[in-house]
Order: structure tokens, then sequence, then C-alpha cells
């Protein structure tokens, strides 16, 4: 059986494993690194030369350049090999990012539904840093450093094994208190990134939906939610401040003991002459070449479990599975079919309940009824955002989930009630998502089409103007009617109208009502309304009540036989 440190530790080494290393600047870094470790070995040596050359009033300048020849080199391979460190850092991570980057844009819509948005950033941003931080800072520090003390012990026992066997008592007392604190560093460091993924996930909902909040004065309430975020991140910010305020001065204290001790004894045997005042110079240098990595194994330490943690979430996400773009696409132009459909977001309530009807190529139907029907949610489960709990949907005889997604989706053309923009220019939008960008004769006709080029072209920037964070710089009339002119380049076979017309006022209305006309012309569409108005032609009306379809004909026709349908028309003045 596993035990519990393998099984935190496994994920580390499976995501190191799986990105993209730079192998020939890996191994120039590591050899540097070793290359300025094992100068660093000979300096004690040349010095302990040095100082019994002083002792006998005659200096060796063969000596001292030597010195300054191992200095200079220490210094370059120093330099070079930080560089390539933070190189091969840099690109791990780019590639994990990138990874992790097309994984999100490939989550089903369930997983958005569970998480919030800046927690997902924080898997992208803040953990993915940690693992920067110890590749670039203590990966190669801590090998270095386990070949400085290994060469150090080395030479120390040549020179004088009595001291070193003195020195070595240090490790297990070492390893006894870095050990225990840092299974603790590994729990606050996994608690403060959780912590910290949520005060990312309020941050980006209370920004994303600033308006509302000042809409509705609730900025005390969300200073609120945000301090005690801020609060919880503090205790963890503390509780890590007390393991590190053990380990460096309980290290501290440990290893000038040690170098007391080695003074003291080093020093009566230079009194006796049984040992030369360079070798005592040479043990003390490499006393510290032994103190110094084991302070930056403390610290290597301390990284490794906060980067322990931070991947446990990284390869939880990307073992998650995604939705499959690709695929060979399939020819259908025959009639859309919900058969017996059911589906639920969760087990305490069914949306739809055995919902079954058909479309035919080039009608319109039209969804009625009272808010929480499932209307919206047939409109998801035709996007393929969900699967139904049970029954197909159909395109002629082919369900629609054996189509490649990309295929699939690249059929529907999607206009709603809000019709949010992406931050960019006007350009942009009108073209988001197609493979191949239009003439500026074919955006000018869609955008003729849609209604919208009279107001564009009255801009100062035209289409290159910047319509703001969802669009904001922008009227609702004007935001539909951007919508409109990129599913009109888009050229959907399907077209998906979700109350487009529901937010506007009258002028808008009947200038989006005229632009929707064009793009519905020649298109299997199905439209979701909530004003009778707009739907009095459709070719045939579903009316929906708590998920299940009691109604369908006509405008006329269910006037005459629905009940429900009938109030709904003379409520807003139809008959």
């Amino acid at each position: 059986m596993e035990n519990k440190s393998e099984k935190s530790t496994k994920p580390f080494f499976q995501l190191m494993k799986s990105l993209k290393w730079p192998i020939g600047v890996t191994i120039f870094a590591i050899f540097l690194a070793l290359a300025e470790t094992i100068t660093g070995l000979v300096v004690p040596l040349v010095t302990k030369n040095l100082v019994d050359t002083l002792t006998t009033s005659s200096i060796d300048w063969k000596l001292i350049l030597l010195l300054l020849g191992v200095f200079l080199l220490q210094a370059v391979a120093g330099g070079v090999s930080y560089y390539l460190l933070t190189f091969i850092g840099e690109t791990i991570v780019a590639d994990l990012r990138k990874k992790l980057w097309r994984k999100v844009l490939r989550l089903p819509i369930p997983f958005y539904d569970a998480n919030e948005t800046g927690e997902t950033m924080s898997r992208i941003t803040q953990d993915t840093s940690i693992l920067k931080q110890l590749i670039t800072g203590h990966l190669v520090t801590f090998v270095s450093g386990i070949i400085s003390v290994v060469g150090s012990v080395i030479i120390l026992f040549f020179i004088d094994w009595k001291m070193t066997m003195i020195m070595l008592v240090s490790v297990p007392i070492s390893m006894a208190i870095i050990i225990p604190l840092g299974r603790k560093m590994h729990k606050v460091a996994k608690g403060t990134q959780e912590e910290m993924a949520k005060f990312s996930g309020l941050l980006g909902r209370v920004l994303s939906d600033i308006r509302l909040v000042k809409s509705y004065r609730a900025e005390e309430t969300e200073s609120v939610k945000g301090d005690r975020a801020i609060g919880e991140l503090f205790q963890f910010g503390l509780k890590e401040a007390r393991i590190q305020s053990i380990i460096s001065p309980l290290m501290t204290l440990l290893m000038m003991g040690i170098l007391v001790l080695i003074l003291g004894y080093g020093g009566m045997q230079v009194s006796k002459g049984e040992l030369s005042a360079g070798s005592l110079v040479a043990i003390i240098f490499y006393l510290f070449q032994i103190v110094v990595p084991f302070a930056q194994m403390a610290s290597f330490f301390t990284a490794y479990q906060k980067a322990v943690g931070a991947t446990e979430r990284i390869q939880f996400m990307l073992e998650l599975d995604h939705e499959t773009i690709s695929g060979s696409p399939k020819q259908s132009e025959d009639k859309l079919r919900f058969d017996n459909v059911s589906f639920s977001y969760n087990e305490d309530k069914k949306i739809l309940n055995d919902v079954s009807f058909e479309t035919t190529p080039g009608t319109v139907t039209a969804f009625v009824g009272p808010s929480g029907g499932g209307k919206t949610t047939i409109f998801s489960l035709f996007e393929r955002f969900y699967e139904p709990d049970s029954g197909k949907i159909y395109i002629g005889d082919v369900p629609i989930n054996e189509f490649p997604l990309g295929d699939w989706r690249g059929r529907l053309g999607y206009v709603s009630q809000e019709s949010p923009l992406m931050n960019g220019s006007l350009f942009d939008n009108m073209t988001y998502g197609l493979d191949a960008k239009p003439s500026d004769e074919q955006l000018k006709e869609a955008a003729i089409a849609a209604n919208a080029w009279e107001f564009i072209e009255k801009l100062p920037q035209g289409v290159e103007t910047l319509v703001g964070e969802r669009g904001m710089k922008l009227s609702g009339g004007q935001r539909q009617r951007i919508a409109i002119t990129r599913a009109l380049l888009y050229n959907p076979q399907i077209l998906l109208l979700d109350e487009a017309t529901s937010n506007l006022d009258s002028g808008s209305e009947i200038l989006v009502q005229e632009a929707l006309q064009v793009l519905m012309k020649g298109r299997t569409t199905l439209v979701i309304a909530h004003r009778l108005a707009t739907v009095l032609h459709a070719d045939q009306i579903l009316v929906l009540e708590g998920g299940e379809i009691t109604g369908r004909g006509t405008h006329s026709e269910l006037f005459d036989s629905h009940t429900l349908y009938k109030e709904f028309a003379l409520g807003q003045g139809l008959s």
C-alpha cells in the first residue's frame, strides 16, 4: 500500500515527467551548476595552502592567481547557470500553462457550474508560479547542495576525521527538525492555496458584476466577505511564519554550536602543532559549504511542499474529462427531433420530463411558457452543454452526440437576450469564432442586413471601435445587432434565438426584429419568446410547463385550445 507521503508526491513527479523540458539546456545548466560547486570545493584547499605559505613568510603568487581564477570561474558559471535555470523554469511553466489553458477551454459547462472562475484562474496563475519558483530557485541548488555537502565531508575526512565526525552529528539532528516541520508546511501550503483560490473566485465574481454591486449598494456586504477571506489568508501566512520561525533559528543555533566546537577543538589542535593554521581555515570554509546548503535544503523542502500541494490541484484539473472538438464532419440537412428527453441538473428536481417534438428544415419553432419550464435547458441540450439523463436528440436518424462536437456547434448560431460581447473591437466581435476572416464587403453586407451598419459608420473608428468589457460601451440594441451580424457571417444551419428582443426598447426592437427576419430566412429556427407578438407567425409553438410540453400548434390553434396560452395572449393584448 502507498503511504500518505507517496500519494502526495506521486502527482508531482507525474506532472514533472509530462512537461516539455528543454533537455539540452537542462543538462548544460546542471553541468554549470556542478562546475560552480566543484570549483567551490577547490577554494578551501587553495586557501589552506595559501595560509600555510603565509605562515612561512613567503607569498606564493601562483596560488593567489589560481584562487582569483577559481573565483572568476565560479562567478561566470553561477551567472550563466542562474539565467539558464530561469529559462528552464519559464519554459516548463509556459508549457504547463498552455496545457491548462487548452484544458480549461475544453472543460464541459457542468465544470463551470460547480467552480468559480477566479478559482480556475488561480490554478493557471498562482499554482503554476509556485512550481516555477521550485524549479528556478531551488531544484538545481538542492542537487548542487548535496554534492557540496558530500564533497566537503569527503575532503574533511582527509584533513581531520575527528572534527568531521563532530560536524556529522548535526545531520540527524537537522533531519529530525526539518522532516516533521516539512509535513506541517505541506498542510499549511495546501490550505493557503485553497484559500487563495477562493479569494480569487470572490474577486472574479464581484469584479465581473461590479455594476450589480454598485446598483444595490452591496459594497459593504462584499467588503465583509473580502475581509473574511483576507483574514483566512492572514492566518495561514502566520502559520507558515511560525514554522519558519522555528526552522531558521534552530538550524542557525545548531550550526553556530558546531562552529564554536570546531573553532575550540581546532584551536587546541593548532596550538599543539597537530594541525596547521591553513587546515583549520580550510575546515571552517568547508563547514560553511555544509551549513549554507543545509539552509538551502530547508528552503527547498518548504518550496517543495508548496509545489506538491499546487500540483495536486493542477493534476486533478488536467485529468478531468474534456470535450473533444475535432472529428470528421457528417452531412445532414434533415429535421431535428427530441425523443423522450428527460434532464435534471441535480437529483432533487427534473427540469425536462419525456419531452418529444420535431422540426421541419427551414421552419420556425417557438417555445413559450412560464419561467422555469425548461425552455433554456432545451437550448443547452441542443448545444451539447449537457447530456440528457434519458432519451435522445436526433437530426434525421442520427443522434447529435455522434457528430464531432466542433462540427455540430458549427451548425448552430445563437443570439441570446443579453448577447455579451468580448472585450475588443467591433470587428473582433463580428468575426469572433470564424475560421476565415470575411472581406470588408462581406462584413459590410452582413452589418447592413443586421441593421448595424448605420450606427457603426457613425462611430469615429468604425469597425475598429472598442466595445469595452462585455460590450458595455454599446446599447442593448446595438449589442444585439452586432451579435446578429456575427450569426449572419457564421451562416449557421440551425438558429437558436433566446428571447433576443426581450430587453430592448420599442425602437431597438423594431430594428432587431427586422435583422432577425433576414437571419432566419432559409434556416431551421428555434425561438424562446416571452413576447408572443414576436412568434405569432411561427410554424409551430410549443407550450412548456414544469418540464413538459402541454400544448403544440400554431398561434390560432393554441389560442382556441390551450387555457394558459390564451391567458398569456390576452394578457399581452393579442387575440
